[in-house]
C-alpha cells in the first residue's frame, strides 16, 4: 500500500486544485476519494481566494477509468449496503459539481469512462486531448451508465446519447469535441501552457481554453450522424435492433454485432434510463432514480456476470440471464426503475 493519498488537494495563485492520484488504478473512484472532493469543495465554495477549481490526474495512463468495480460487485453479491453507500457518496458529488458556484475545469487527459465521465461532464470547461480515450461501457458488464449518463447522454446531438450508452463506443477527442462532451482540443504539450495562464487569470479558465485551444481534426463519426439518428431514435431496443437489420449498411451491422454481446437487460434499462432523463428538468431528479436504480441493478445476474467476464476471470464471455431481449419484461424494468421509500431516497448534499 502507498502512503501517497489516493487524492491531492491544495490552493494555488487562486486555483483549487484536485489531482486524482491513484495511477496504479486508473484512478477508479472509491468512497474515500469523493469524500476527499467533496470535502474541498464544500471549503472552497464559500472561499474568495478560490476563484476556480481545476481537476486533473498524476501520471500518463489516463484521467479516471471509472468506478471501484470490483468492491460493488462483492457488496452487490450480498445485501448492496456498500455499493448503496459509495452511489450515495459519489452522486453527491456528481450533484455538487454540477451545481458548483465557481467554474470548474476537468483536464481529461487520458482514458475517461463511468465514474471519470461523472466528474467531468459537470464541469464548465472539459478540455480533451490527443489521448483521451472516452466510453460508457457499461452495458458490456449488465450495468447502464450512470453518474448522470441519464442526464448527459440525452442532451447530446440527436441520438448520440443513446448511440453511446448501448454499444459502449470509445471516442476520441475529435468526436467528443465535436459532441459536445467535451468543450475544447488541447494538445497535451499545451496544458502546462494553460496551468500558468490560469494561475494569472484564474476566474476565467474557459476565456484560457479558448485562447489555447487547437483543432482535434475530422469527427469519425460525422458521416454517420444521420444514421444514428435515424436508427436509435426508437423507444424500444427490439425496434433499434430491426431498423439496424434492415439498414444492411456495414456500419449498421457492425453497430448491430455489437449489441448483441451486451446484457439484454442492461441494454433495455439505458434505453428507459436516457428516454426518462431526457424528460427530467433537475440534474437531482435524475441521479436519485439513477441512485434507485444501481443500488437493484448491482444485485442482478448480469451484473455479477459481466464482472466476473470482464473484469475477475476477463474471458469476455459473459452467460447473460434473460440471453435474449424478449425475456426481459417491461415488468422487470419496472421493478428496477420503481422510486424508493422517502426514507431511503438519494438526496443532494444541500
Amino acid at each position: 500500500m502507498s502512503d501517497e493519498p489516493e487524492i491531492l488537494t491544495r490552493v494555488e495563485a487562486g486555483v483549487g486544485r484536485i489531482t486524482l492520484n491513484r495511477p496504479k488504478a486508473l484512478h477508479a473512484l472509491n468512497r474515500g476519494m469523493c469524500e476527499a472532493m467533496i470535502a474541498a469543495l464544500l471549503d472552497w465554495r464559500a472561499d474568495e481566494a478560490v476563484k476556480s477549481v481545476l481537476i486533473d490526474h498524476a501520471g500518463e495512463r489516463g484521467f479516471c477509468a471509472g468506478g471501484d468495480i470490483r468492491m460493488i460487485a462483492e457488496s452487490g453479491a450480498g445485501d448492496a449496503a456498500e455499493a448503496r453507500r459509495f452511489f450515495d457518496t459519489e452522486y453527491k458529488l456528481n450533484h455538487l459539481l454540477f451545481t458548483y458556484p465557481k467554474p470548474v475545469t476537468a483536464l481529461v487527459d487520458g482514458i475517461v469512462m463511468g465514474g471519470g465521465v461523472g466528474i467531468s461532464e459537470p464541469a464548465e470547461v472539459r478540455i480533451a486531448t490527443e489521448r483521451t480515450t472516452y466510453a460508457m461501457p457499461e452495458t458490456g458488464i449488465g450495468l447502464f451508465p450512470d453518474v448522470g449518463g441519464g442526464w448527459f447522454l440525452p442532451r447530446l446531438p440527436g441520438q448520440t446519447g443513446v448511440w453511446i450508452a448501448l454499444t459502449g463506443a470509445r471516442l476520441k477527442a475529435a468526436d467528443t469535441v465535436f459532441l459536445g462532451i467535451h468543450t475544447h482540443y488541447l494538445p497535451t504539450d499545451a496544458l502546462e501552457a494553460f496551468r500558468a495562464i490560469l494561475a494569472t487569470d484564474p476566474a476565467h479558465p474557459a476565456d484560457i481554453a479558448d485562447g489555447l485551444e487547437d483543432d482535434a481534426g475530422e469527427a469519425p463519426i460525422e458521416p454517420h450522424l444521420e444514421a444514428i439518428d435515424r436508427l436509435f431514435a426508437h423507444d424500444t431496443v427490439e425496434a433499434i435492433f430491426a431498423a439496424l437489420e434492415a439498414e444492411g449498411s456495414d456500419w449498421a451491422q457492425a453497430q448491430l454485432a455489437i449489441l448483441k454481446t451486451k446484457s439484454p437487460q442492461s441494454l433495455k434499462v439505458s434505453l428507459r434510463q436516457i428516454r426518462a432523463g431526457a424528460a427530467l428538468t433537475d440534474f437531482a431528479d435524475n441521479m436519485a432514480m439513477e441512485y434507485a436504480l444501481g443500488g437493484r441493478v448491482v444485485r442482478t445476474h448480469d451484473f455479477q456476470e459481466g464482472v466476473r467476464a470482464v473484469i475477475v476471470d476477463k474471458d469476455n464471455a459473459p452467460r447473460w440471464s434473460p440471453a435474449t431481449l424478449d425475456g426481459v419484461s417491461d415488468a422487470d424494468l419496472d421493478a428496477l426503475f420503481a422510486p424508493l421509500p422517502s426514507d431511503q431516497a438519494w438526496r443532494p448534499l444541500d
